[in-house]
């Protein structure tokens, strides 16, 4: 009788913890990694004329990224990329201008095939690029909106900081007629804005 009773209370140990669950195993979350999509980029340009600043648009079709990374955020992502963007890419849906653009300001100015430079973020709205152009490197402040996949850059550019005050002469002269307003007076600002928007590819 004894026997049976131990015999019983071993079955039921056994069955107490044959019935309770394996212990779950950690299932570790897959990380993700982000890196920019030169492909789907857009750079937009803002340039004036004539004294009532009449706004001239036109943009950039490629640029090419030369340290391609991958980074645990999109912040991490932007932060130190280095860019080059051929001028040659310059685009305004008018050949004309388009050419002028290329011959007489960019054309006057030093080793300016490409522009280039490196982006720095200093937060999550703000940054810098050293933006090279016409042989110089200068610091532009940059402001942006970043979410998950995509960042929009703005910033406002003196090209007088890059000293290019006779390219725009020589792009003032060699349009003349069309920057000259009504008060007859002919003027190309020396103010661009700058629009990038670019998307983030997660890995």
């Amino acid at each position: 009788m004894k026997k049976i009773r131990i015999l019983s209370m071993l079955l039921a140990i056994t069955l107490i913890y044959s019935c309770k669950e394996a212990p779950k195993k950690e299932v570790k979350k897959e990380e993700l990694s982000y890196s920019i999509a030169t492909e789907t980029s857009t750079i937009n340009w803002t340039a004036f004329k004539t004294t009532d600043k009449v706004p001239v648009k036109g943009q950039f079709t490629e640029f090419s990224i030369e340290n391609s990374k991958k980074a645990s955020t999109p912040l991490e992502a932007l932060d130190g990329i280095k860019f080059k963007i051929p001028v040659s890419s310059l685009f305004t849906k008018d050949t004309i201008r388009d050419g002028k653009l290329k011959k007489f300001f960019f054309g006057v100015m030093k080793n300016t095939t490409f522009l280039s430079g490196t982006v720095h973020t200093t937060n999550q709205n703000t940054g810098t690029v050293d933006l090279n152009m016409n042989g110089i490197t200068h610091t532009l402040p940059i402001t942006f909106v970043l979410s998950e996949n995509n960042v929009v850059i703005n910033a406002e550019m003196n090209v007088d900081n890059w000293q290019a005050q006779e390219a725009l002469i020589s792009l003032n002269e060699a349009c003349k007629d069309l920057h000259t307003g009504p008060d007859g007076v002919t003027k190309t600002w020396s103010e661009v804005k700058i629009e990038v928007s670019t998307n983030f590819i997660q890995n």
